[in-house]
């Protein structure tokens, strides 16, 4: 009995360092991201133009272009994983995914929740009218006599409540659920401007064949950042460190200039 007790133990015990070096080429190293290892990005995929799907269902955008250079440089492999992106920080804090990359502004809330990267992108919330009109808003004041909408939840409809101007046009706020919505209105006549991303709306405007135009005053800028686990520093600095060597090469503004027609990639630490 023993001797059978034995042969079991070490069958066991064979078994275990098996199962252990068969995953091992497997598992990523959430904490370091190793080279050679899995890199795994969580994002919402209809943010266009920096994650979306195509019409044959592909992943591009933007961040999918600078994410894969960076993997390159890295040494690492990139792989995506659609999130709710309501439940981000519970992805991050789970560890089923190694950050959050899909055009996220700063806020208080990721700033406290998330260890974020150094800004990588210059995204400004502008205002667009209809370019077949006259409007073209020089000054916040202006906004007092006039129809806005914006996205619920948007960094646009934050930065329109900090604005100086704010309480004289407050009530002309429209919230919709989606900027497509927001841009139906728009052309509808029903809003007079929309408050948007200045790379969503850009993109949008010449898939909609130039009917839009950017007004000349705009809310401000909002710097996009990657998000990682609060704990997951070592990760992020790896990151920032391939992501200053892709604006140092010039492969960050050539992937800019693709995208946007013109390079607003950054390379600034967070203040």
């Amino acid at each position: 009995m023993k001797k059978l007790l034995n042969v079991g133990l070490v069958f066991i015990l064979v078994v275990s360092v098996l199962l252990v070096t068969g995953c091992s080429d497997e598992t990523r190293d959430d904490t370091n991201g190793k080279a050679g290892e899995t890199f795994v990005i969580g994002l919402d995929d209809t943010f266009a133009p920096m994650g979306y799907r195509d019409k044959e269902g592909n992943l591009v955008g933007f961040d999918i272009d600078l994410a894969n250079a960076l993997g390159e440089e890295l040494g690492m492999k990139v792989e995506f994983k659609t999130i709710d992106w309501d439940a981000k920080v519970m992805e991050l804090e789970a560890g089923t995914i190694d950050c959050v990359w899909n055009g996220m502004s700063i806020t208080p809330d990721r700033l406290e929740k998330m260890a974020l990267s150094n800004k990588y992108l210059n995204n400004k919330i502008v205002l667009m009218s209809l370019a077949s009109g006259d409007i073209d808003v020089k000054d916040p004041k202006e906004l007092a006599n006039l129809k806005i909408g914006t996205q619920v939840d948007s960094s646009a409809l934050k930065m329109l409540k900090e604005n100086e101007a704010y309480d004289s046009f407050k009530d002309n706020i429209k919230e919709y659920d989606t900027y497509d919505v927001a841009i139906m209105d728009l052309k509808a006549g029903r809003v007079d401007v929309i408050a948007v991303d200045q790379v969503l709306g850009e993109f949008t405007n010449k898939n909609l064949g130039g009917e839009l135009k950017e007004n000349i005053y705009t809310l401000g800028d909002d710097f996009y950042v990657i998000g990682f686990a609060k704990d997951n520093k070592e990760l992020r600095d790896k990151v920032n460190q391939g992501m200053k060597t892709l604006f140092e090469n010039g492969e960050a503004e050539k992937i800019s200039n693709k995208w946007f027609g013109k390079n607003i990639v950054v390379c600034e630490p967070l203040e």
